[in-house]
């Protein structure tokens, strides 16, 4: 996410940081790095040259040049004036003073908004509302179907009627919210693939008859300045309330979210950051300023364990850890937390400071540890309890039904085996530290 920026932007950082001396001069040649940095993140232009001058104007004061590490303050200008080009602070969904309060999604076809009102459902749900979808998109051919699969799937229940009139659907399902005790009401509306009238006038339709709480203009990061463009087309027909960007976790410039917050003065509501229905996240932009220069975001990343780690099970693997009796079902079932938590590289971008550029280095392969789950999945539970019985014969089973090779079974054997000992190591206070490989 983000990736191809964060790294420009580190190195003009690191030429900040080795400066023991500021001046104007120096200033404004890394301004005109920045300044570039912008513009091939395909930021729009306006938006860069508005937050040069705003970075400039405070860099070029006395406080700065003045200072024992002027570096380190134009770098943290940079982070402060960032973060206020992507809203200052997070700006949480509202619903209105009404019973069910209505979201209503909106954007060109293709953008994710069907996915997303399943996303955002599940987000809601978590947060103790009762949210109901609404198959609203009557032209796209399987868009109601889509939205159904991804009720079953969430056991979220989708209103949908065999009209073709989307302003009589989504008013049923308003009226069908409260008299099911439904508090929250999200809407699917139809897109196109480019602006038209005819769309437009459905979708003032819409927002009249429903008097929506949210009315969230839903991009696709990916589009970087088609997306602004087609998000001003959309503000000045529907004011919609808030930005929701999808894949996000597909964006390595950077461009739509770095400008549609400014062209727009709509706050990013929430980010997808792929493509399972639990990866949608509320949009910090202090914690995204801090990620694109590289400096990590430890919350997010504390938040995201706290969601997915069950703390029953981290006591019982505490436990199992302090008699050493860590076993390969242990392990695999460590390897399903993490998954949950979004792929590693995404995981070790969330991490500050030097391991963070250490980490960055690494290609880690996502598909490893599904390779690794097939092989633990191929044993039997005995096998998997004790891992010294896995003879020759037994390893050539294993691989066959899990459609690896002895060698990737062998390989896993000793990476378990290392971190047997590790754990015995630190039972017994050697103090050797030894890495977790997970690369197969």
């Amino acid at each position: 996410m983000l990736q191809e920026l964060t790294e420009k932007f580190e190195t003009v950082l690191r030429n900040l940081r080795g400066q023991g001396k500021l001046s104007e001069k120096n200033i404004a040649d890394s301004m005109r790095e920045v300044r570039r940095v912008l513009l091939e993140a395909d930021v729009n232009y306006k938006v860069a040259r508005q937050f040069i001058a705003d970075v400039e104007q405070r860099a070029i004061g006395q406080e700065v040049l003045r200072s024992i590490t002027p570096g380190q303050m134009v770098i943290k200008i940079i982070h402060d004036e960032l973060q206020k080009l992507l809203g200052e602070k997070e700006t949480p969904i509202a619903f209105g003073k009404g019973t069910p309060g209505v979201i209503m999604l909106v954007g060109l076809q293709g953008c994710g908004k069907t996915t997303l009102a399943g996303k955002l459902a599940n987000y809601l749900r978590r947060k103790s509302r009762n949210p109901l979808m609404v198959a609203a998109d009557i032209y796209r051919p399987a868009a109601i179907e889509q939205l159904k699969v991804i009720g079953r799937n969430l056991d979220i229940q989708v209103y949908s009627q065999s009209t073709q009139d989307a302003v009589a659907i989504s008013k049923g399902a308003i009226e069908h919210a409260r008299k099911n005790m439904l508090d929250t009401v999200i809407i699917d509306t139809a897109g196109r693939l480019h602006i038209n009238e005819e769309m437009m006038a459905e979708l003032t339709r819409i927002k009249s008859a429903t008097q929506p709480a949210e009315i969230l203009f839903v991009a696709d990061s990916m589009t970087g300045q088609d997306a602004v463009t087609t998000a001003q087309s959309f503000l000045q027909q529907l004011d919609f309330t808030g930005v929701v960007l999808t894949k996000l976790d597909g964006d390595a410039r950077g461009g739509a979210a770095l400008s549609i917050r400014a062209v727009t003065a709509r706050p990013i509501k929430f980010i997808s950051v792929g493509e399972k229905l639990d990866q949608l996240e509320p949009f910090h932009p202090d914690r995204m300023a801090s990620r694109i220069l590289g400096m990590g975001d430890v919350v997010s990343l504390v938040e995201r364990a706290q969601e997915t780690i069950d703390a029953e099970k981290a006591i019982t693997l505490e436990k199992k850890l302090r008699r050493q009796e860590f076993t390969l079902e242990d392990f695999y079932d460590q390897l399903q937390q993490v998954k949950r938590m979004g792929p590693l590289q995404d995981l070790m971008a969330m991490i500050p400071g030097a391991q963070a550029k250490a980490f960055r280095g690494l290609q880690v392969d996502d598909q490893a540890l599904i390779k690794v789950e097939a092989i633990i999945n191929s044993m039997t539970l005995q096998e998997r309890h004790k891992p010294n019985i896995l003879n020759g014969s037994r390893r050539k089973r294993i691989a066959k039904g899990s459609g690896t090779s002895v060698q990737d079974v062998n390989r896993l054997l000793n990476q378990f085996n290392m971190i047997q000992k590790m754990i015995k190591s630190m039972k017994h206070g050697g103090g050797k530290h030894m890495s977790m490989p997970f690369g197969m």
